[in-house]
């Protein structure tokens, strides 16, 4: 069994996979818009260019996300992080940087007392993300 982690977004949903797949680095599995879908005609043309579905590969893990459409908003992603376990400090600071680039610091990367680097972060897209990394590498 694994547990993924499957974002709702407000019509950001590509720009936010697009950049997830190079800051992590990730591969875009599937990503399909309404309109892509058998279903098209059954959704406001409007509509058609929203993703009813992604999918980022991030070694064995994934992400999964959608955008909702605009007659049904979500609210902030508050109140979830995703976290992320890392091998190396190195890795620890590329990936927090990248994740940090146009979003806000929570907590800086910095060694605590469970591991050699831990950060928080909310990022451009309003996810919210921990990157941890437990060896001093």
């Amino acid at each position: 069994m694994k547990i993924n982690p499957y974002l709702i977004f407000n019509g950001d949903c590509k720009a936010a996979f697009t950049y997830y797949a190079k800051a992590l680095p990730g591969t875009i599995d599937a990503m399909m818009t309404f309109g892509e879908t058998p279903a098209k005609d059954h959704v406001q043309a409007d509509y058609h260019n929203l993703i009813i579905h992604t999918r980022l590969s991030v070694g064995d893990q994934a992400i999964m996300g959608s955008d909702t459409t605009p007659d049904r908003p979500t609210d902030d992603m508050s109140g979830c992080s995703i976290s992320l376990n890392v091998d190396s400090i190195a890795e620890a600071e590329r990936v927090f940087t990248a994740l940090a680039d146009g979003g806000t610091v929570q907590m800086p990367l910095e060694a605590t007392f469970w591991a050699a680097r831990f950060g928080m972060l909310v990022d451009r897209f309003g996810v919210a993300w921990m990157v941890n990394c437990e060896k001093d590498q």
